[in-house]
């Protein structure tokens, strides 16, 4: 059996979700082959230290590659590289190319696995997490993205897979590029650890009050643990947080070792993006808040003094 890793990386780093996927691929036995679409050299060799992993395969890829090229091409790959079966995290670059890879192949996307029990067998979780569906594909290919938060991280192994370079001039007549072009890119650069990976993370919701105010209560904590920075899906819509600070159903999923939910109510669209952390933390005015169901700790103060004092004292100890 031969499964694709697609990896998912901005150009210059890949995505620590993907290390967590390759945990995922080498669930299904076989061989495992990494895919990276352009990105600096240095990208296959950080992919090929990850343990389990048996190839590289590094395509040239144009900078400005369509995700409607993208999947031509990987569609092409996986028949002559014989795959039966294409992993990709659950990111939002993977979930615009994979559902449109598995229309081109014919089959089921399995979206958002936790587990694999077997080469067909998987885990998935339905209305926003409160249930979990046990499915069998059998279709030739399996096409599956996977919640990163649900597997550990691959090591790093001091033998690294041999990396096979790709010429794109291979490829162009499988996989054009389209006439529309790439005119610029808006990348947003935080000096926090990513959201998505971080061991600690600080959310705030819209009980916050304002943008001022949720910077002012949040970030002082976020800096004495070391923590990033969430919100929930109010707190965004109201502009106290960028878009990609969301946690929730439609934002970013998240199991860091230590939550802490500062005015958040806990809507289950949010509770959906972080109910697996291992403990959680909530701080709320209101004692019949659901988040204080899923709370490991649970605080019924004024945000705005509580933790100002929480955060004095961490500063202290």
């Amino acid at each position: 059996m031969t499964t694709l890793l697609i990896a998912d990386h901005d150009g210059h780093a890949i995505s620590p979700a993907t290390a967590r996927a390759a945990t995922a691929a080498r669930a299904l036995t076989g061989t495992v082959e990494v895919v990276l679409l352009g990105g600096a050299h240095s990208l296959a060799a950080a992919a090929a230290k990850l343990s389990g992993v048996d190839r590289v395969l590094r395509i040239d890829a144009p900078g400005d590659l369509s995700v409607e090229a993208a999947a031509m091409l990987l569609k092409a790959l996986a028949e002559k590289r014989g795959a039966d079966a294409i992993v990709a995290a659950a990111t939002s670059a993977s979930k615009d190319l994979l559902p449109r890879l598995a229309a081109l192949l014919d089959v089921m996307l399995v979206a958002d696995v936790v587990a694999i029990e077997s080469e067909g067998v998987f885990t998935r979780p339905l209305y926003a997490g409160n249930a979990l569906e046990r499915l069998r594909s059998r279709d030739p290919i399996k096409v599956l993205t996977i919640r990163a938060t649900a597997f550990e991280a691959a090591a790093e192994t001091q033998a690294p897979a041999p990396v096979e370079e790709v010429s794109w001039t291979d490829w162009e007549r499988v996989a054009p590029v389209p006439a529309r072009r790439l005119v610029s890119r808006d990348v947003t650069v935080h000096e926090r650890p990513d959201l998505g990976s971080a061991r600690v993370v600080v959310s705030g919701g819209r009980a916050l009050g304002s943008a001022k105010r949720f910077d002012d209560v949040l970030t002082p904590l976020a800096d004495a643990l070391g923590a990033a920075i969430g919100a929930t899906r109010a707190a965004v819509d109201a502009g106290y947080a960028p878009n990609d600070l969301q946690v929730g159903q439609t934002g970013k999923i998240v199991a860091p070792d230590l939550y802490i939910a500062v005015g958040v109510s806990g809507a289950i669209q949010h509770l959906a993006g972080m109910k697996d952390s291992r403990v959680i933390v909530a701080i709320n005015t209101d004692p019949e808040a659901p988040i204080f169901a899923v709370a490991d700790y649970g605080l019924v103060d004024d945000a705005f003094t509580a933790v100002p004092e929480l955060t004095r004292a961490l500063a202290e100890s």
